[in-house]
C-alpha cells in the first residue's frame, strides 16, 4: 500500500549529502514493508540484517566499526550477500536488540559507498545510547500507522479526493449530500479500523470488517507482550496498568488521566516514567493541559496534567467489549465511547500532521477546550463534539479580551461545513486537513 514515507525515501536517496537513516516507530506500522518496497525499486543489491531473527550478526563489530571490517564480517557469515558500491542498500532491522551498531553509522557516512537504513520498534530501544553513538551521523524519521489520507489511497482514491475536501474547507462551501455521505462513511470505517496496515489490508481484501477485530486484538496482545519483554522490573506491571486504564478513563466526561485511578495507592511519582515509556514507544499520544490559553504553546503547559490517547485508534477499538464491538461494526454506534473515539482520532490526526497536543481546563470554572493549534499570530481552539450541541467554552475564548491570542475557533462534528460568528465548522472527515487549512488561509 502506498505510504507517505515512500516520497521521503526517494528524496533521501537523491540527496548527495545524505546520512544513514534511522526510521523510528512502534511495531506493525509498516516500517519494514516500506523499506523493502523502496529497496526493490531502487537498488541492485539489498542486504537485510535482522538482529532479532539472526542474533549471530551482533558479532559483525568484532573487528571494530569501520565499514571494511563490518562488510568483511557480514560476508563471512553469508557470502551470498553482494556489496556493490553505490548500488547497495544495507538495512539493519530491530536495532533495539543491538544499539551498538549505531556507532558504525559515522564510518558508513564517511565511506559513502553504501546507503544505510536502520529501523526497529521503539519498544525497548535505548535511544539515548543510539543518539550518543551516532550524533551528527544520521537522519531520523518517525513513522506512524496510516492516516486517513493513506487509508483513502488504499481504498483507491487519488489526491483529487483530498484536494476537493480542502477546497471546500478553504472556500467554506458545504458539501453536497453525496460528498458528505461518502466522506463520512469512509471516515467511520477508518474509525473502526484504525491505521495499522495489517488491519486495513484485511479490510481492503475482504471488502468487509470480517477478520479485522481478530488482527486488532492480536496487535493489542503483541503490544502487551512487548511491554513485558522490554520494560524493566516493577515497571512492567505499572506500564500495563496505565495501558489498560486509558480506554476507561477516556470514556469519562473529563477524560483527564488520573494516576490515582490506575491502581490502589498509585502515586504520580511512581508512574510518571511509565507514561514517558509508552509515549517514547509510540503507543500513546500525550495531550498536556495549558497553564493559560496563549502563545507560545510550548513551555506554557502543566507537565503533570494531561490526557492520554492511543497513537492508533484501532487499539482503543480493540479494547471494547464484545457487545460494543458488534454494535460498532454493524450499526456504527459508538455508545459510551463515542466522545472518546472522536477525540482520540482527532488527536491522532493532529499528531500525524506534525502537531503537538494541548488542551485547557480552567480550574475555577467549567471552561474547557479539547485541543489547540496555532498559526503565526493566532491560537486556535478546536472543539470536538460527538453531538451537535453548542458549548460555551469556545465562544468564551473567542469573545473575551482576556484571551487576546484567540480570534476564531474551529468545531469538528457530524455536520457540514459552515461559518458563524468566528467559528468554522467542519465534519470529522476533514480533521486530517485542519493544519493545511490553517496554513493556507491564515
Amino acid at each position: 500500500m502506498k505510504r507517505k514515507i515512500d516520497d521521503f525515501l526517494t528524496a533521501w536517496k537523491t540527496d548527495r549529502s545524505k546520512k544513514p537513516l534511522i526510521i523510528k516507530g512502534p511495531r506493525q506500522v509498516g516500517k519494514t514493508a516500506s523499506i523493502r518496497h523502496f529497496a526493490k525499486n531502487n537498488y541492485e543489491s539489498f542486504i537485510e540484517i535482522n538482529f532479532v531473527e539472526e542474533p549471530k550478526y551482533k558479532m559483525i563489530t568484532s573487528d571494530g566499526y569501520k565499514t571494511e571490517a563490518i562488510v568483511k564480517n557480514i560476508s563471512l557469515l553469508d557470502p551470498s550477500k553482494k556489496f556493490i558500491p553505490n548500488k547497495t542498500l544495507i538495512f539493519f532491522d530491530e536495532i533495539q536488540e543491538f544499539p551498538d551498531i549505531a556507532t558504525s553509522l559515522k564510518f558508513f557516512k564517511e565511506d559513502s559507498r553504501f546507503d544505510i537504513i536502520c529501523s526497529g520498534s521503539m519498544l525497548g530501544i535505548n535511544y539515548k545510547e543510539i543518539e550518543s553513538n551516532s550524533v551528527g551521523s544520521k537522519t531520523d524519521y518517525t513513522m506512524r500507522s496510516m492516516d486517513f489520507e493513506e487509508f483513502l489511497w488504499a481504498k483507491g482514491y487519488d489526491d483529487s479526493f483530498k484536494n476537493n475536501l480542502l477546497l471546500h474547507m478553504y472556500e467554506i462551501k458545504p458539501f453536497n449530500e453525496l460528498e458528505l455521505t461518502v466522506s463520512n462513511s469512509l471516515f467511520m470505517d477508518f474509525c473502526v479500523l484504525g491505521g495499522m496496515p495489517a488491519v486495513v489490508s484485511e479490510y481492503i481484501s475482504n471488502g468487509t470488517f470480517e477478520g479485522t477485530l481478530d488482527i486488532q486484538r492480536q496487535l493489542l496482545l503483541d503490544y502487551k507482550e512487548d511491554i513485558q519483554k522490554y520494560a524493566d522490573g516493577v515497571d512492567q506491571t505499572r506500564i500495563l496498568n496505565v495501558f489498560n486504564r486509558i480506554a476507561p478513563q477516556l470514556a469519562k466526561e473529563s477524560k483527564k488521566f488520573q494516576i490515582s485511578k490506575v491502581a490502589s495507592g498509585a502515586r504520580f511519582r511512581d508512574y510518571r516514567g511509565c507514561i514517558d515509556w509508552l509515549d517514547n514507544a509510540g503507543i500513546i499520544n500525550v495531550c498536556y493541559c495549558l497553564g493559560f490559553p496563549e502563545l507560545p504553546l510550548k513551555g506554557n503547559y502543566d507537565n503533570d496534567t494531561f490526557k492520554l490517547y492511543f497513537a492508533d485508534s484501532g487499539l482503543l477499538v480493540a479494547m471494547l467489549d464484545d457487545e460494543a464491538q458488534d454494535d460498532l461494526r454493524a450499526n456504527k454506534n459508538l455508545g459510551v465511547y463515542k466522545g472518546a473515539l472522536y477525540e482520540n482520532i482527532v488527536g491522532e490526526a493532529f499528531v500525524k500532521a506534525g502537531c503537538d497536543l494541548f488542551y485547557y481546563k480552567r480550574k475555577d470554572s467549567t471552561l474547557e477546550q479539547d485541543f489547540f493549534l496555532c498559526t503565526a499570530n493566532n491560537l486556535v481552539p478546536i472543539e470536538v463534539r460527538s453531538e451537535n450541541k453548542k458549548r460555551k467554552s469556545l465562544k468564551t475564548l473567542i469573545n473575551y479580551d482576556k484571551y487576546e491570542d484567540v480570534s476564531f475557533g474551529i468545531k469538528l462534528n457530524n455536520g457540514n461545513i459552515g461559518y458563524d460568528r468566528d467559528v468554522y465548522t467542519f465534519p470529522y472527515s476533514c480533521s486530517f486537513l485542519v493544519k493545511s487549512f490553517l496554513k493556507q488561509r491564515f
